[in-house]
């Protein structure tokens, strides 16, 4: 058996030696530029300065965690703990803070599909991906592919 080729990569640069890092800052200065990026970060920072909607989250997350953990158990959830855990939800989503962070989460996700979907797509086809070339797919594995 041929010994096996050396795969360790510099960070940025190719095993030809050419460097897309540079062009990749490029792109992340370009996406910090848009005026929708700054409102996303903008909305998660304001959650991130106001306690009471950080409070409000981290009490939701632990509740839902013991409620996953007892039925995980095999154990049934009463009346009054799903009431709590509705009560907390309703809270946290009834905040203005929370509803625009809630909204900025999915955006960034978006976002994020978006940049590897097209990533993928150009790594896919090996060269940039034209609109069409998206069409009549829902997403990556979902088996509707052309």
């Amino acid at each position: 058996m041929p010994p096996l080729m050396e795969t360790t990569i510099e960070l940025g640069t190719t095993r030809t030696g050419s460097s897309f890092l540079p062009k990749l800052h490029e792109l992340c200065a370009a996406l910090v530029a848009q005026p929708e990026f700054i409102s996303i970060r903008d909305r998660i920072e304001t959650f991130g300065r106001d306690e009471a909607a950080r409070t409000q989250l981290a009490a939701l997350n632990e509740q839902a965690g013991l409620l996953q953990q007892k039925q995980q158990m095999g154990m049934a959830l009463d009346d009054t703990e799903i009431a709590g855990f509705e009560k907390l939800r309703e809270g946290f989503v009834a905040n203005s803070v929370a509803q625009a962070f809630l909204a900025a989460q999915e955006e960034m996700q978006g976002l994020r599909d978006t940049i590897n979907d097209h990533v993928g797509k150009t790594f896919e086809l090996g060269r940039v991906p034209k609109a069409s070339d998206f069409a009549g797919s829902c997403g990556t594995g979902c088996g509707c592919e052309n």
